[in-house]
């Protein structure tokens, strides 16, 4: 199997300016990134990016760099400049690694793109993971997704779905034991030539109330498959707080390697 990792990192992020150069451990995260990304097996792993600064930061420590235009408004059309630009075929696998996400185990990255090559009949696959709390249920900051029988999505999206009739009208809400929910991981696997429609579609409205991109996916009837991931795919990083976590996540992972 080959595929082709490409990790978006946007300088300007809204809620923590600089993202992809904030340090844990030494290093900026995006190459805490990019280093897990290299395991994955890969053919190429490449970070696109809109600033020269990122740019230079991961050229210094080796990473092969695409410097992209400023109007994106997502990673995934981020990513379709790569793809034209690189002249990339059609049925190429592309592999979407958020530059924030520097706990992502490798095994995901190869799962998802593997799940993709072994289902011909789909152009995007994802992951998704058990939830263990109904406050998580709750979070709007928790993406739910809902599948049909073949695991292709049926729907994403931040509200607790499906809505457990009978346990949630309890005054003490708690986990259905008829349902288990499932939390989306933003790991996406495309075939290049799908990257090129999807960024020609414009912003359906169902994307634009949750503000989730792969809802425009199925608002125009394309399938997305929906894997449950081998293992836990850790921490990404949105805010200070994400950021404080992960640093003490690398913390003691370093600590317990002494």
């Amino acid at each position: 199997m080959s595929f082709i990792v490409i990790i978006p990192a946007r300088f300007e992020s809204t809620r923590l300016s600089g993202k992809p150069l904030k340090m844990i451990e030494g290093k900026p995260m995006i190459e805490w990134t990019w280093r897990q990304a290299q395991k994955a097996g890969a053919k190429s792993v490449i970070i696109a990016t809109e600033s020269a600064q990122v740019q230079a930061a991961c050229e210094a420590f080796g990473a092969e760099v695409c410097l992209t235009a400023l109007h994106h408004q997502s990673g995934t059309e981020r990513i379709a400049e790569v793809v034209e630009r690189l002249g990339l075929m059609d049925e190429d696998i592309i592999v979407n690694v958020q530059g924030d996400e520097p706990l992502l185990p490798p095994e995901l990255i190869h799962q998802v793109a593997e799940g993709l090559e072994q289902h011909p009949q789909v152009n995007m696959a994802t992951l998704c993971e058990p939830i263990e709390a109904v406050e998580t249920v709750f979070d709007p900051h928790a993406v739910k997704v809902v599948r049909n029988i073949e695991n292709h999505a049926l729907n994403f999206t931040r509200a607790p779905m499906p809505w457990s009739r009978d346990t949630f009208s309890a005054t003490s809400k708690t986990l259905p034991n008829n349902w288990h929910y499932k939390r989306h991981i933003g790991l996406y696997a495309y075939r290049a030539g799908f990257v090129k429609r999807y960024v020609a579609w414009p912003e359906c409205a169902l994307e634009q109330v949750e503000r989730l991109e792969q809802l425009r996916v199925l608002w125009h009837g394309e399938a997305i498959l929906v894997l449950d991931a081998v293992m836990e795919a850790g921490i990404g990083v949105d805010t200070e707080d994400d950021l404080q976590k992960v640093r003490d996540i690398f913390a003691q992972k370093l600590s317990a390697n002494q």
